[in-house]
């Protein structure tokens, strides 16, 4: 018995015999409709065929051949010239029904061994049945084909799918039986295929649903394992024959060698004195004299047969008795009953192998056959439901199996090709080429001058606000800071500790409070008090009361700066409607709430989160003067020259500049990379218009432009069926971590799945969890470049500032989707590289920077400030 999957593992294929090959063909039969082309090609004739496939509420296929006929020469040719006669035949089949100027797609039934690595690949990997044209092993036929039909030139077609008969014979059999999963050929040679779970096929990625695998199961036995089954007279076949020790089990079943086995049986009876009176003849000792055909004539039980045998026996010189004849008829039915009892024991593994994939009790199934003898058929199928009682088999014949069936494979491939195009066509413009990132990079650098210069200042989209800090770290800065970090619902009070020289160390201790909902909501006079109540709390709980401490604030609401410690409060965000603060210094409010409560803190700078990001990264690197966030929102600073910053008076040193770029694109700047999926998401959003450039990068808005694309899809019925689920009509429900989770290589395509099951998605495929992954895959690598151009911008105006030929400068980062995404951070980084050629960057993953980098700022104001004046 076969036994199991052999070849289906990697190990196994170099072990063991059959290997079976991934076809690449993993669908099946929904109805299709159309006009397609098939070119058969497996010995000296080759067809092309015409086949018509309609549905109009019954299948029906109509069909159109053509043989043509091979000549020796270019058997044992050229690769080209064959290919070149084939591509002539098909032009003269095209003009001969009046259809050279259609392009129709076409399916390749190419009946030898091949590699296949795609539906419409295949290598050749040696040729047989007496072929030998040279240069086509190792090579893809579809391309040789291709290239053939493109010299020509006067006709186009379009090559979907490329097959072997035992795949068209499966498939022919399927369009009329639904159940049909196995193909079985048995003829000159003998293959088998089936539909294998994708999960035991490692030599194919994923591992959910089926693909039909080419068994190749003439090589069973090539490694022993018939051995003990093989007689003198396999044996003697074998070594007469031209690939000695190849094919064994083929050997033993099929018609290219019945013919052989019987004459071999008969020379040894007369040798031995069993038949013909001890006599041979030339004839009857002459390799092939004894043909197959003779076989299936003599081994008929009925008087037929004798009669048949006498006439095959004279006409090889022998004079045979009535004795001779049924001894003959004898020896044919024994070889044909032992070939088709071999071939049931094997498909009977395979059966086994199918109804375990899918642990049935019984098994109800097709086989598609491809048989030469009606008699070997009936021996076969009485075998195999003896041997497997509890699987209902039908036998199904194949009519035309190999052209047929290939038409019907392109039929269906062809549907798949022209949804796969229309997907890309759709993701397309969701990728961007290197000219448009370089245009999107162009573009940020204009609007950072415009941001930069007071007169283009208010219609700029790029604030670039000035912050007022004008240094980083040194690495001297020492002391207690506080620091106080508010941005949502929750707020942090930190105690840093500074320690500077060769030993310098930054150590921290906080304590999050949370700010109830009538103070979020009160006065501002209730929010800060509660606030400096905190504080004063924190300061009792690290045994610290009453001290007196430089203290830095973020405050991650949109202010504007006029210097370090003043903060107009633009407007409040994130559910705050706390009255009396909006347009008023949110550090006065801070330090009239310090005095209420009667007791001293030195409110040195007020920050935002990307600026505390660079300050951070700054101490642990001196190079570090770009902070970069990507999380929830997306911003950048960095570190400017004073003379550019116009808005400041004084043109020493430099400042850093809070650039808040997610504004970029505002006033139409990103249109023509901008997609109905990125339009879909800024009508839907609470501030249509704005944050352009923030809504195509950062992670708030990214699963959102996913789901507008799932739900177009599957309007179209490229993806789930085109069925849709309540739960995926829900905006937000698509949350960008599910980008992160499908994007990781460590997660199964099962495990994708589960994902989409809980967006009610229960029906799902193996291919819809493909293309899911896919959409996100494109939407993250679009975010991570457009944010990686943006950064090129910024880090070629510092060099350019600095009149630098290189510049080496390290960018601080923070932000969830930088961190927790499995590629976005590889993309950018990549991306930057690409577009500022002259930067050596490094990326430096902030820690805690909203906390630290406030208390960073507080010491390093602390420490010019001691400076001054000393």
């Amino acid at each position: 018995q076969a036994g199991g999957q052999p070849g289906a593992g990697a190990e196994a294929r170099e072990q063991g015999s059959p290997h079976l090959h991934p076809t690449y063909f993993c669908f099946f039969y929904p109805p299709e409709k159309g006009d397609f082309l098939a070119l058969d090609l497996g010995g000296t004739n080759f067809r092309v065929l015409l086949v018509k496939v309609s549905d109009n509420g019954k299948q029906k296929v109509e069909m159109e051949n053509q043989i043509y006929a091979i000549p020796e020469e270019l058997m044992r040719g050229s690769g080209s010239e064959l290919f070149d006669h084939i591509a002539e035949c098909l032009a003269n089949f095209l003009e001969r029904l009046g259809i050279k100027n259609q392009k129709l797609p076409l399916g390749f039934t190419f009946s030898f061994p091949c590699q296949q690595t795609k539906l419409d690949e295949s290598i050749l990997v040696s040729w047989t049945k007496g072929f030998k044209s040279h240069g086509v092993e190792g090579r893809d036929v579809v391309s040789l084909l291709r290239k053939a039909i493109k010299k020509r030139g006067d006709f186009d077609i379009d090559i979907v799918a490329v097959i072997n008969d035992t795949v068209g014979t499966m498939m022919t059999c399927g369009y009329d039986d639904h159940h049909c999963e196995i193909g079985l050929i048995v003829g000159t040679g003998t293959n088998a295929c089936y539909m294998e779970e994708m999960r035991h096929l490692e030599l194919v990625e994923g591992d959910e649903g089926r693909m039909c695998v080419n068994m190749e199961w003439g090589a069973f036995g090539d490694d022993g394992a018939l051995d003990d089954l093989r007689t003198d007279f396999d044996r003697e076949i074998d070594a007469g024959s031209l690939n000695p020790g190849k094919q064994l089990f083929e050997k033993m079943i099929s018609g290219m060698y019945m013919g052989e086995l019987v004459r071999l049986i008969l020379v040894k009876m007369a040798k031995e004195d069993l038949a013909f009176k001890g006599h041979t003849t030339p004839d009857l000792l002459t390799t092939g004299h004894f043909q197959t055909s003779f076989v299936s004539a003599i081994e008929n039980d009925k008087s037929e047969g004798l009669v048949s045998a006498e006439k095959v026996l004279r006409g090889l010189g022998l004079d045979p008795s009535g004795e001779d004849c049924v001894a003959t008829q004898r020896v044919c039915q024994v070889v044909s009953t032992r070939a088709a009892h071999l071939c049931a024991a094997t498909l009977v593994s395979v059966l086994r192998q199918i109804r375990d994939n899918k642990a049935a009790e019984r098994l109800r199934t097709t086989i598609g056959l491809c048989l030469s003898s009606p008699r070997f058929a009936r021996r076969l199928h009485k075998m195999v439901r003896r041997l497997v009682p509890d699987c209902d088999v039908r036998f199904l014949r194949s009519e035309d199996g190999s052209g047929k069936g290939a038409a019907m494979v392109t039929a269906v491939a062809y549907r798949l090709a022209t949804q796969h195009a229309e997907r890309q066509r759709v993701l397309d413009a969701l990728r961007l080429s290197r000219e448009q990132l370089l245009e999107v990079k162009r573009r940020m650098g204009e609007e950072i001058n415009r941001g930069l210069a007071k007169e283009s200042h208010d219609q700029a989209t790029v604030k670039m606000l000035p912050t007022y800090v004008r240094s980083t770290p040194d690495g001297t800065e020492h002391g207690d800071f506080l620091a106080l970090d508010l941005g949502g619902t929750n707020f942090r009070v930190l105690l840093v500790r500074v320690r500077g020289g060769k030993r310098r160390s930054v150590e921290m201790h906080n304590k999050i409070y949370a700010i109830p909902q009538e103070a979020m909501q009160g006065t501002g006079e209730e929010l800060f008090d509660h606030i400096v109540h905190c504080i004063a709390d924190f300061l009792e709980y690290m045994g610290m009361k009453g001290a007196s401490l430089p203290l830095g604030f973020t405050f991650s609401f949109p202010c504007h700066q006029n210097k370090l410690d003043q903060g107009i409060l633009l407007k409040w965000t994130k559910g705050f409607k706390a009255t009396g603060c909006e347009g008023e210094d949110v550090v006065s409010l801070l330090k009239d709430a310090i005095h209420r409560r009667e007791f001293d803190l030195d409110v040195v700078a007020v920050v935002n989160d990307t600026v505390g990001t660079m300050m951070t990264c700054g101490y642990e690197d001196p190079l570090c003067e770009v902070g970069l966030i990507v999380g929830t929102g997306t911003n950048a600073c960095y570190m400017e020259e004073m003379q550019n910053v116009e808005l400041v008076e004084g043109d020493e040193g430099r400042m850093c500049v809070n650039m808040e770029w997610g504004a970029f694109g505002d006033h139409g700047e990103l249109d023509d990379f901008s997609t109905e999926f990125d339009r879909a998401v800024d009508d839907c959003a609470t501030n249509p218009g704005k944050q352009r450039y923030e809504k195509m990068i950062s992670g708030m808005y990214l699963g959102e432009i996913v789901r507008n694309i799932l739900l177009e899809f599957t309007a179209k019925g490229l993806l789930f069926r085109g069925k849709l689920s309540e739960r995926l009509k829900t905006r937000g429900i698509f949350e960008t971590k599910f980008l992160s989770q499908i994007e990781s290589d460590r997660l199964a395509l099962r495990q994708v799945r589960s994902i989409l099951q809980h967006l009610g998605l229960t029906s799902s495929t193996c291919d819809d969890s493909i293309l899911v992954k896919e959409v996100c895959s494109v939407v993250a690598r679009r975010a991570a470049q457009l944010c990686g151009a943006g950064l090129a911008a910024v880090v070629d105006k510092i060099r350019q500032n600095r009149n630098l030929s290189e510049l080496k400068i390290t960018v601080g980062v923070d932000g969830t989707l930088y961190k927790l995404h499995p590629h976005f951070s590889s993309i950018m980084h990549e991306t930057v590289r690409d577009l500022a050629p002259q930067c050596e960057v490094t990326f430096l993953q902030s820690e805690d920077g909203s906390g630290k980098g406030a208390a960073l700022i507080t010491a390093v104001a602390c420490r010019i400030r001691d400076a001054g004046q000393r």
